[in-house]
């Protein structure tokens, strides 16, 4: 049976030596002998720990500390095979250079700033310091009703376009392009970042792409839902699967779902359902959205995404604009500002209490004053909402601002359904 990935979890070994926690104060060498000190574990699993870090000092790490340390036993793989691309790709100074060149503002991939082995009670641990990121996508899209907006998906596919650029012409491919991969900056939330390179791949060493070759021992590899036909049939990752991955990630945050999604515990199903779909994108289309509300640009980028060939080199600027013409199509323009709120360490924020009334004769609509746009758009759903059977000789309903201290011979009135901030 081939080993599949499922949707929670990554492919590799199965068995692991179980992560050894380190206290916060341990400080790691680099190899290039610079000193880095830990702070509180933030995240654990199969492979290792995830600690706040800082460069070395007399003071403890603080919780606003800007690097992250991943420490797993240095005979585990994933770390290994991460390591490799950002030594190879994620250097500030390559990063940088990229940036520059491409007039960008910034570039979401994580950049790398040290690594090493450290030794401890005889075992020794490999470790990589990282630029340290806030909340991932998954988190919010399932606070969001595992829905996001047409404008917020489409600036997530500009920004995702340009990192697979970057990695494939530093020669590799992500291969598991997914909510959960994609992080939000620390200090800035509208900035995304795609992480876990475990499953890169360098599909053109020295310029050489590798040949297309199906091998039923790596049939589907990735996350089962979002990974690529090709994938699916064992050949090794390219180009055109990172950018179809991207295309169902897109699918999905529009419509909440993909085809298949009914059955996952069938690898083949998934394959072939992909196949059938991908084949006719209408269809796909129409199975995954209602005829009105069908996202044409999806629809154009899947079908340049599928025509590519096994080798051949995506028309990156092309698609970017495809999206820029979504954006366009629907009153927008790519002002790099995502849609849902969150605070500068990754979370999404509460929701202001309201501080501002308006009442109309028909009932009460609530707005928050700190939102012109939210309160304007109250007003005119209010209008539109159908009043109650008013009195013979009633005038023309008025909005008002309700009075602080209201007399106590008004009668009162009746409360309508409050009106909610549009997404």
């Amino acid at each position: 049976m081939p080993n599949i990935k499922k949707s929670t979890g990554k492919r590799g070994p199965r068995k692991r030596k179980l992560a050894e926690e380190f206290p916060p104060g341990e400080v790691f060498t680099d190899l290039l002998k610079k000193k880095w000190k830990l702070g509180p574990v933030i995240g654990k699993g199969g492979f290792g720990c995830l600690y706040l870090a800082d460069v070395n000092s007399s003071e403890s790490v603080t919780s606003d500390a800007p690097y992250v340390i991943k420490v797993e036993p240095s005979d585990n793989g994933p770390l290994f095979t991460e390591l490799s691309f950002y030594m190879r790709a994620a250097k500030p100074e390559l990063i940088k250079k990229w940036i520059s060149s491409h007039k960008l503002k910034y570039l979401g991939v994580p950049k790398y700033w040290g690594s090493g082995l450290h030794q401890k009670n005889g075992k020794s641990y490999r470790f990589m310091v990282m630029d340290r990121l806030g909340k991932d996508l998954q988190k919010i899209f399932e606070e969001q009703g595992k829905q996001f907006s047409r404008k917020t998906v489409l600036q997530l596919g500009l920004r995702i376009l340009n990192v697979l650029e970057y990695i494939h012409e530093h020669e590799y491919v992500h291969g598991d392009i997914k909510a959960s991969n994609l992080l939000l900056g620390h200090e800035i939330p509208n900035q995304v970042y795609l992480v876990d390179y475990g499953l890169a791949f360098r599909y053109s060493p020295e310029g050489n792409h590798k040949d297309y070759k199906e091998n039923p021992k790596r049939c589907h590899d990735g996350t089962l839902e979002f990974t690529s036909i090709d994938a699916h049939k064992g050949v090794a990752p390219s180009r055109r699967g990172d950018l179809e991955i991207l295309g169902y990630c897109m699918t999905c945050w529009l419509s909440g779902s993909l085809p298949w999604e009914d059955n996952l515990q069938n690898p083949d199903y998934v394959k072939l359902s992909k196949i059938r779909y991908t084949d006719n994108i209408s269809e796909f289309m129409l199975k995954c959205f209602t005829k009105e509300d069908k996202p044409d640009e999806i629809a154009r980028y899947m079908e340049k995404v599928m025509a590519l060939s096994y080798t051949e080199k995506p028309p990156y600027q092309e698609l970017r604009e495809i999206f820029l013409q979504g954006l366009q199509n629907i009153g927008h323009k790519d002002d790099g500002i995502l849609d849902f709120e969150v605070s500068l360490n990754g979370d999404i924020p509460a929701k202001p209490k309201t501080k501002r009334k308006l009442v109309a004769a028909s009932g009460t609509a609530t707005a928050d004053e700190d939102n012109a746009e939210i309160a304007v758009d109250g007003v005119k759903n209010a209008k539109k909402r159908k009043p109650a059977s008013p009195k013979i000789g009633a005038t023309k309903p008025k909005l008002q601002k309700i009075s602080p201290k209201p007399k106590t011979n008004l009668k009162p009135r009746k409360r309508v359904q409050k009106l909610k901030s549009p997404e």
